[in-house]
């Protein structure tokens, strides 16, 4: 596997820095990158740490460029808290400990970053740290996001398992959080049918979190997949995290569905920040009685969410134009589905023993006797109806298949 080259990238050296010195999200220096780049902003910012006056250096930056405005009042308190962690910045030791695992690191511009994440804006990660497949681009083209909750049922974790196999049947990665619960049984299900899924985590690609998933991430790595993260290596897991995680699944992939979630479960927030990116939500139901899909008919009745019940329905979701359209779904047809509404109201007025005439029929049908008989010609092309002696009678036309 390739990995990112230790040494020489002054752009990269300088997003492993921020990674470090943020907070997931932190969009004020997004800006503060956006507008001067990496390694320029990062001089700035640990010029400012050290100044005692950062009001000043602040207005000075403003007036040199304008479109920092937005952020002038809130760049002195990111200073602040940006300013602790300065002291343990080492680029060169990140990348050292990355290229020890067997991994590398993407950012912005590099062979194989998501695109989808470009769509965060400010709020986009500074780099990924990627252990397994690098060229996380090429799986994340055709990808869903299958999220739900880590208290799932043993109903959500077999939709999550089939419609996740059903994806990876159609060359479709899953991407998912890694956790237990809905995240665990949909890469288990991908991997079961021999597909790619990758998993997000809220910590760094070296702390498996929970633990016991530890074998399932090895699991996706072996067959393919990649595990990544916005945090550097040893980064710990928190509830802001994992939170903030959640817009990088919801960004990267082509849709997010929902598979069984609780009123306030966290996988609601994926759901929020895909329709913030304007990216098809969709959501399983489940039974009207279970909390652990309260949160799903939730999104179902705000119509926020498309409900959707399997792998072909998820795909449709989330295909382009003209691209994995729903199969025709083949449905029993009834006596009468192909019929007018007079011959329809003639066929349940006609008895299926004694022969009626056609002035019975009319009183009975509510029709007049000119249409009862264009309807019984109707009905006897279609051998529903028969002649019986001088009146008329019911046939019964075995079932047939058809499409809709």
């Amino acid at each position: 596997m390739s990995t990112t080259p230790i040494g020489g990238d002054d752009e990269l050296r300088a997003r492993v820095a921020w990674s470090r010195l943020i907070e997931p999200g932190d969009a004020v220096a997004g800006e503060l990158v956006q507008t001067l780049g990496a390694g320029r902003a990062l001089a700035w910012a640990r010029a400012a740490a050290t100044s005692g006056d950062v009001a000043t250096l602040v207005t000075a930056l403003v007036d040199a460029e304008p479109s920092l405005a937005e952020v002038r009042r809130r760049l002195a308190n990111a200073v602040g808290r940006w300013a602790g962690r300065f002291a343990d910045l080492d680029p060169a030791r990140d990348l050292e400990r990355m290229h020890r695992l067997g991994g590398g690191v993407l950012h912005p511009g590099s062979a194989g970053w998501p695109s989808g994440l470009d769509d965060l804006g400010p709020s986009a990660p500074m780099c990924l740290w990627v252990r397994g497949r690098l060229e996380v681009s090429a799986s994340l083209d055709r990808s869903i996001a299958l999220v739900g909750a880590r208290a799932s049922t043993s109903y959500g974790e077999r939709v999550a398992v089939d419609i996740a196999a059903g994806l990876a049947e159609h060359s479709t990665c899953v991407v998912s959080g890694g956790a237990y619960g809905i995240d665990a049984a949909a890469h288990r299900g991908s991997l079961a049918a021999g597909g790619t899924t990758v998993a997000l985590l809220a910590g760094g690609v070296d702390r498996a979190y929970p633990v016991g998933n530890a074998p399932l991430l090895e699991r996706i790595l072996e067959q393919g997949g990649s595990v990544l993260s916005e945090v550097p290596p040893g980064g710990v897991p928190s509830k802001g995290r994992f939170l903030m995680r959640n817009r990088l699944i919801a960004a990267v992939s082509r849709a997010t569905v929902v598979v069984e979630a609780a009123w306030r479960s966290g996988a609601l927030s994926t759901a929020n920040h895909a329709v913030a990116l304007l990216r098809p939500v969709g959501a399983v139901p489940g039974p009207v009685t279970s909390m652990a899909s309260a949160g799903c008919h939730r999104l179902l009745r705000d119509g926020a969410a498309v409900c959707v019940t399997d792998a072909a329905e998820v795909l449709e979701l989330a295909g382009r134009a003209g691209e994995d359209l729903l199969a025709e779904r083949v449905t029993e047809t009834r006596e009468g589905d192909d019929l007018d509404w007079a011959s329809r109201r003639l066929l349940d007025a006609l008895p299926g023993r004694s022969s009626v005439g056609y002035d019975d029929l009319a009183r009975a049908a509510g029709l007049s006797v000119a249409e009862v008989r264009g309807a019984l010609g109707v009905l006897e092309l279609a051998g529903l109806a028969r002649r019986l002696g001088t009146g008329w009678v019911r046939s019964v036309r075995a079932p047939t298949g058809s499409r809709r």
